[in-house]
């Protein structure tokens, strides 16, 4: 496959088709509804024994009623008949929606216990699976199991009771007849063994390409902007095709051993048939048995009947075990997924819980994502009680990964950090991310309304929120769109701009009254006049805070009580504003390089002449 469509995370097959591990851990989800589902498997039995009456009645039919031309006691006769099939009715009723009830119950459980691993992920697990392979998991996989609780294991076990019923009234009612109707039972065998061992590999890479399909097209819906931007819908079409010929060509496959099956199972049921009649043929017209009576004609009608509901469970069997394959592997990765350790949880007994002061400290910190290529290089440094601290340097150069270490959604490999002098190892997670608040340049909206993206989920009461959007100047631009505060806001903040979404951002945070805040490119994507407006409201939130800003405009940092700057992982530099421009270093680069693109800038518009009606 080329490697464009190599790289959306091909899956692991499932070598062995049918685990009694993955089966038995599976059956525990059951066991809180085991009433249900027993009653459900009773109902299931009674229910297939009843269809295998159905023959029966039709050789009563004929040897007791059609063939003497008799016509006493017939009504009793239909209406027994009628009695089994209304009972069949209501046990198939009463069965279905036992079962749906069941599997609906268990897909519950298991969304939610996938949903709340998930959410206990580190984030570097979101940054080795793409976000559609994860959405299968939830959605194809899990109805795959629905699938399973609801018509699998069940099914199955009603197909073998209609088998076993079927052969052990077939032999009762003639046991030669019997043994010949079985005669092609060994082909069929054979053709179901061939069917289940192609469609289970056929099965397995049509879940493959989905997932990887759906991967893809997770990727490129969310970035569509960006493959619009730069004309690139033509190069995303042909991956896209690439993947979804893959995912075409697995499916055609699969069908293609359906389509052989399917029919051969007809072919070797009707020669199952013929071969009953020309033995009834033989036996009743020949004379082969001594006592002519035995074989009737309405044993013949019952074993052509019986013949057709034998081959069909026997076929039935081959879906379900579709649906015991397709379970089998969705289960398999549900689990993995399950049981994929957590790297960062809260220690067993956390020297630290609530309220933070605000201290921060690295102490010879090493961190590289990926084995030894480091990002950040024996880093040290200090940051005081309410001291501001700005980090610069150029893209790359491990400021924002300084950040995500402090609220340790990673963990170091080499060195310590502190905060209130505790490691963050050694604190509660869930108290130590408490006392964060977080501005990133690109802000994540929640489709809901405009105050619960500024609550988000926390108690924070009406009041606190309008002030917060007051504060940053946020509350100008919500009274003005109709619904105010409870107006809905679209996935991801669709129709609002990047001011707007970032300001809606900085409410979020200053609602959230945090020990410690942290601006990472906040500011980058404001214009002029609404990033004045933002910068009054933080400096009057910076106080008593820790904070710590992380930006390329150096000119938003100025005011900061100490300046960082990073460069290829290391500490090169620090102090304030004014004294890392006398070291005339590398900061002094940087803000030489701004201030003459700035120049620059403000030379431009000061040429460009005014436009009549149109304000700046």
């Amino acid at each position: 496959m080329p490697d464009d469509a190599q790289k959306y995370h091909e899956e692991d097959a499932i070598g062995t088709t049918y685990d009694l591990r993955i089966a038995m851990r599976l059956v525990r989800y059951v066991k809180p509804y085991w009433g249900y589902a027993t009653a459900a498997l009773t109902l299931t039995l009674v229910t297939n024994i009843l269809i295998s009456t159905q023959p029966y009645f039709t050789k009563m039919a004929v040897d007791d009623y059609i063939t003497p031309k008799r016509v006493d006691g017939i009504w009793l006769f239909a209406l027994a008949f009628f009695a089994v099939f209304l009972l069949r009715f209501i046990f198939s009723y009463a069965q279905e929606i036992m079962l749906n009830n069941v599997g609906q119950r268990v897909m519950f459980d298991l969304r939610t216990e996938i949903y709340t691993k998930l959410q206990r992920q580190e984030i570097a697990y979101y940054d080795a699976y793409p976000v559609g392979r994860i959405m299968t998991r939830l959605t194809s996989d899990v109805d795959a199991l629905n699938e399973l609780f609801t018509s699998g294991v069940i099914d199955v076990l009603g197909d073998l009771v209609i088998i076993i019923a079927i052969i052990g009234i077939m032999f009762w009612l003639d046991w030669k007849l019997a043994l010949v109707s079985l005669v092609t039972v060994p082909l069929l065998f054979t053709a179901t063994n061939w069917f289940r061992k192609h469609a289970r590999v056929g099965f397995d890479k049509v879940r493959t390409r989905n997932a990887k399909l759906n991967a893809f097209l997770q990727e490129y819906i969310s970035g569509a902007q960006t493959v619009q931007l730069f004309n690139a819908e033509d190069k995303a079409k042909a991956r896209f095709g690439e993947i979804n010929d893959d995912y075409r060509n697995a499916n055609i496959e699969t069908i293609f051993y359906y389509a052989v099956f399917y029919p051969l199972v007809d072919f070797i049921g009707a020669v199952g048939i013929a071969v009953v009649i020309f033995a009834f043929g033989a036996e009743y017209l020949k004379g082969f048995n001594t006592d002519v009576t035995a074989v009737t004609i309405g044993i013949l009608a019952s074993f052509i009947q019986y013949s057709l509901q034998l081959f069909q469970p026997i076929r039935d069997l081959s879906d379900k075990f579709n649906v015991l394959q397709a379970a089998i592997v969705a289960s398999h990765r549900i689990f993995i997924l399950l049981d994929r350790g957590v790297d960062i949880v809260s220690p067993a007994e956390p020297k630290k819980t609530g309220k933070a002061k605000g201290t921060i400290e690295f102490q010879n910190v090493w961190f590289a994502y990926k084995s030894e290529d480091w990002v950040l290089k024996d880093v040290s440094f200090k940051v005081d009680l309410g001291e501001s601290v700005a980090l610069v340097g150029h893209t790359g150069s491990g400021k924002t990964t300084i950040t995500n270490l402090i609220m340790r959604f990673y963990d170091v490999q080499k060195g310590t950090i502190l905060v209130d002098g505790v490691d963050v190892r050694e604190w509660d997670l869930e108290a130590l991310r408490s006392n964060f608040a977080v501005v990133l340049q690109d802000v994540f909206l929640f489709s809901g309304t405009i105050e619960n993206n500024i609550r988000l989920g926390k108690d924070i009461d009406d009041a606190r929120v309008r002030w917060a959007a007051h504060e940053v100047r946020a509350d100008e631009f919500i009274r003005r769109i109709d619904g105010d505060y409870r107006s809905h806001v679209k996935e991801r903040g669709a129709g609002l701009s990047v001011g707007q979404k970032q300001l809606i951002s900085f409410a979020r945070a200053l609602a959230f009254d945090p020990t410690i805040l942290i601006l990472d490119e906040a500011t980058s994507s404001i214009d002029t006049e609404t990033e004045q407006l933002i910068q009054q409201a933080v400096e009057r939130v910076m106080e008593g805070r820790t904070s710590i800003v992380v930006a390329h405009r150096l000119s938003t940092i100025q005011k900061s009580d100490r300046i960082i700057v990073m460069h290829h992982g290391e500490l090169r530099e620090m102090g304030s504003h004014n004294e890392l421009l006398a070291l005339r270093g590398l900061y002094w680069r940087l803000y030489q390089l701004q201030y003459s693109d700035e120049k620059l800038h403000v030379s431009m518009d000061a040429l460009s002449p005014a436009q009549p009606g149109i304000s700046s």
